[in-house]
């Protein structure tokens, strides 16, 4: 009787545990999950944004400091205090914020992101905090061509790269869409009629509007135009993933966004001179294009002088080895090997900040380069001088440290400083991962200023004063090496 007792008892608890799983995730049971537990551990939280994308996202000059304000920074900081943990803002180009999040860059993306299906398979998204109208904006001299939906077939509409307005341009408006890094990218491209037209959130749209009276909005509607934007997480975290919703809900049943953008809107117009509002963005770009400039060079140049000896040895593994690596850091893009070093480096474990990264990545990039230039240069020191070095008695080492070497520097030297001037100017590429050189700045003051084109033009003169000014000096000192003959 006992035993049946038992046997009844056991079935009904597998019976409720069954239930019990069925209505509640099994995640209820287990430990937290470890994402939400590094975050705590840490006591930092980590958002993603890209800073160009006012009111959502912009940078500003508040109580005499630059920083990135906006309405999802408000949200950012709703949710560290709910968690108790400090807030931390990491900038990034719009398309590297996923990569950033999946390699764990960022806990978070608040960045007027969208969930869509491509996303949805990547990332998880939480509730919605905000839902916006898409607008199709247009030239108003053009308000007579564009009155229905049909009328953008086959025309060149801009909008954000992987964004839901990329999405609606090609699914409802059929146009041929030029997709871009930033808002303030299509929106010069509007103005200089590269493109006819461009579908940019609502709110955004209406900043620039207030800025160029060409532009208007058209009159047509688009029928998904008015999916929410929610933050994104990693999968897999539904103990975080909970505790952003808790945060959500009380910003939408307090109408708390509201407040935010009455918060933030003073920040967007502030009454001062664009070069004295604007000015320490550039002084500040320059300083850090100056030092990825160096550190690249530098570091190269150590670099580049072991591949180049490695290149010229008659040991074939070291031979192999510096061929294949010059030859496949010449044959791939700046860009890529950046993400390389950014990303890849994170997954085996190694953490690098986007500067550490940038500074390796334009080590690694232009070691290959100086590799050959040093390569030419001992190539281009007649065979004569190292046979006669050591016809007395000097040793291979010696002949290449004291005869071969300072010879071959007069030759080296010119094309090294040409290569510094190339890293100058392709350190700009480093902005994709949030280093605030100088187009960084540059694209910060386009977001915050709503002037497309006045910022990229005084950046452009400040590149150029740069590499005169060492192209000048590198002429300077080839003369006195001359001299010297």
């Amino acid at each position: 009787m006992k035993h049946s007792l038992n046997k009844k008892l056991m079935l009904l608890f597998t019976l409720i545990i069954g239930v019990l799983t069925t209505i509640v995730p099994l995640h209820t049971f287990a430990e937290e999950d470890t994402i939400l537990k590094g975050i705590k551990d840490k006591g930092v939280l980590t958002v993603g944004l890209s800073a160009d994308y006012a009111p959502y996202e912009f940078h500003a000059t508040v109580d005499g400091k630059d920083q990135v304000v906006g309405t999802d920074i408000l949200i950012a900081q709703k949710i560290a205090d709910d968690m108790g943990v400090k807030l931390k803002v990491e900038e990034y180009g719009f398309d590297a914020l996923i990569g950033a999040l999946k390699t764990g860059k960022i806990d978070l993306i608040i960045s007027g992101m969208s969930p869509s299906p491509e996303r949805l398979k990547e990332v998880d998204f939480s509730d919605p905090y905000m839902t916006v109208e898409q607008k199709v904006v247009i030239r108003k001299e053009d308000k007579d061509k564009f009155k229905t939906i049909d009328d953008f077939n086959g025309i060149k509409v801009g909008a954000q790269v992987q964004s839901m307005q990329e999405e609606l341009s090609n699914d409802e408006l059929h146009a041929n869409t030029v997709s871009l890094q930033q808002v303030p990218d299509i929106i010069l491209q509007l103005q200089q009629k590269k493109i006819d037209a461009a579908v940019i959130e609502e709110p955004v749209a209406e900043a620039y509007l207030t800025q160029d009276e060409s532009l208007m909005f058209a009159d047509v509607k688009l029928d998904n135009a008015n999916k929410g934007t929610a933050v994104a997480l990693q999968k897999n975290a539904p103990d975080f993933l909970n505790l952003v919703n808790a945060s959500i809900k009380e910003i939408n049943d307090k109408y708390l966004m509201k407040e935010y953008k009455q918060e933030v809107i003073p920040y967007m117009f502030q009454d001062e001179s664009f070069m004295k509002k604007y000015a320490p963005y550039y002084i500040k770009g320059t300083g850090y294009t100056i030092f990825l400039a160096v550190i690249g060079v530098l570091c190269g140049s150590v670099l580049g002088t072991l591949l180049a000896l490695m290149k010229l040895s008659k040991n074939k593994l070291f031979k192999g080895i510096a061929v294949v690596y010059i030859e496949y850091v010449r044959g791939t893009p700046l860009l890529v090997q950046i993400f390389l070093v950014f990303f890849g480096l994170n997954v085996i474990g190694v953490n690098l900040s986007a500067l550490a990264s940038s500074c390796v990545a334009l080590s690694l990039n232009s070691g290959a380069y100086v590799a050959e230039i040093i390569r030419a240069g001992l190539n281009a020191v007649d065979k004569g001088q190292a046979e006669a070095a050591r016809s007395l008695g000097m040793s291979q080492k010696k002949a290449m440290q004291y005869i071969i070497m300072p010879q071959a520097i007069k030759n080296i030297l010119p094309a090294l400083g040409n290569e510094f001037v190339t890293v100058i100017k392709e350190s700009s590429v480093v902005s994709v991962i949030g280093v605030s050189e100088l187009m960084f700045q540059a694209g910060v003051v386009r977001g915050a200023s709503f002037k497309p084109f006045l910022p990229i033009l005084i950046a452009s003169f400040i590149y150029f004063i740069l590499t005169f000014t060492l192209s000048r000096a590198l002429g300077v000192a080839e003369r006195r090496i001359g001299a010297n003959d």
